[in-house]
């Protein structure tokens, strides 16, 4: 089977940096025309960590899944790595608020047998076709691993 890697959407970091150009701007455009100055350059900067601090997260959040195992990696300076092997999936939980259903993202939660943590990963794209792909490749490892016991 091919390798999968999935990683949080882009689609809200996407609206978050444009709404935040769009509030630079505006204020920029109101300050030079009520005062006849521009606003310092710490302003818009300030207003850009929102969208930068959510691209860093998103960067630094990866599920790849390769054969019969998941890994789930988090982090660049101090990294965690969990890995799972497929056919011990328990459950494998979609979560959707509103917004995004609307756009088709989910957080993805994932429970391996005897484990009571879960691991989740925010606002995926198309989360409940990933979910039964999921599912469907730890079925298959673990009707191969029947087989090949007989």
């Amino acid at each position: 089977m091919t390798e999968i890697t999935i990683r949080p959407t882009t689609k809200f970091l996407k609206a978050g940096a444009i709404g935040a150009a769009i509030v630079v701007i505006a204020l920029d455009v109101l300050c030079y025309r009520q005062w006849g100055f521009s606003w310092q350059m710490a302003v818009p900067l300030v207003l850009m960590l929102w969208p930068a601090k959510r691209a860093m997260r998103r960067q630094l959040t990866r599920i790849t899944i390769t054969g019969d195992r998941l890994r789930y990696e988090v982090g660049v300076a101090s990294k965690s790595t969990r890995t799972i092997q497929l056919s011990k999936l328990q459950d494998v939980r979609v979560d959707q608020g509103l917004m995004q259903r609307m756009f088709n993202v989910g957080n993805l939660s994932l429970e391996t047998s005897g484990e009571t943590s879960r691991l989740t990963i925010p606002n995926v794209d198309n989360p409940q076709a990933l979910a039964d792909d999921i599912l469907n490749r730890g079925q298959a490892g673990l009707s191969s691993q029947t087989s090949s016991g007989s």
